[in-house]
């Protein structure tokens, strides 16, 4: 617990994935994503319950193996790829209060496919969440200027002409003019119980940031997982 507030832990791992297959049980350093996560769950100390929403078996196998829990399976209609955060997580939390008999007041939500993400990362969230008394917290990294949202074009893919996002990207001239922007990393989310379930939303009235200035690689390609491999300093 986290003082007198109970905390769960809910690890997204659904076994569908188009853009690199089978994507959460891919190895990273030897090991597959699903330990790691794990790994930064067993390094917060308050975390009362972690469990791993699926509705595959050999990641519900591996899940198991790495010590954490699988007490549902993820419905059908919670599995495709165009299902929403709030929709995985609302469901995990009603699940896991009804089989446990209690109620949580913190939900973190732990996605297998940010690595480098460190125990230290997921305890600032949640301490971000409660001191400030925002209703979520998600962690971010700064956005290279060069894809700022002013410097983002459309183009049409018949005739090739294109225009500005945003209109007022014509008048950026110098990288001096843009102000940093930033780019959810994956590494941890945490809410309020409140903010789920009763604003039925993921950003809540009030939400916090945790910049991470390190690089955070969240892995949707082999290329990714290469690259944070690199990032640790692992050689083949």
């Amino acid at each position: 617990m986290y003082g007198d507030l109970r905390v769960l832990a809910v690890v997204p791992a659904r076994g569908g994935s188009k853009g690199l297959p089978r994507k959460n049980l891919r190895q990273f350093l030897g090991r597959s994503l699903i330990d790691h996560v794990a790994d930064a769950v067993a390094g917060v100390p308050f975390v009362d319950c972690a469990v791993v929403s699926t509705d595959d078996d050999e990641i519900a196998t591996a899940a198991l193996s790495a010590g954490l829990a699988v007490p549902f399976r993820r419905p059908d209609n919670l599995s495709g790829d165009r299902v929403g955060d709030l929709e995985v997580l609302t469901h995990a939390l009603t699940k896991v209060e009804e089989l446990e008999g209690v109620v949580f007041d913190v939900i973190l939500m732990l996605q297998p496919t940010s690595p480098l993400r460190s125990a230290k990362d997921v305890i600032t969230t949640v301490d971000y969440l409660i001191n400030n008394s925002f209703d979520a917290v998600w962690t971010v990294s700064p956005t290279d200027l060069k894809y700022h949202p002013l410097k983002q074009l459309d183009v049409d893919p018949e005739t090739h002409q294109m225009w500005p996002c945003d209109a007022r990207g014509r008048q950026i001239i110098a990288r001096q003019q843009l102000q940093t922007t930033y780019h959810r990393n994956g590494a941890a989310y945490a809410f309020t119980r409140h903010c789920l379930l009763k604003a039925n939303s993921i950003w809540g009235s009030r939400a916090g940031a945790v910049i991470i200035e390190r690089p955070m690689i969240s892995i949707d390609t082999m290329e990714d997982i290469i690259r944070a491999e690199e990032e640790c300093g692992y050689v083949m």
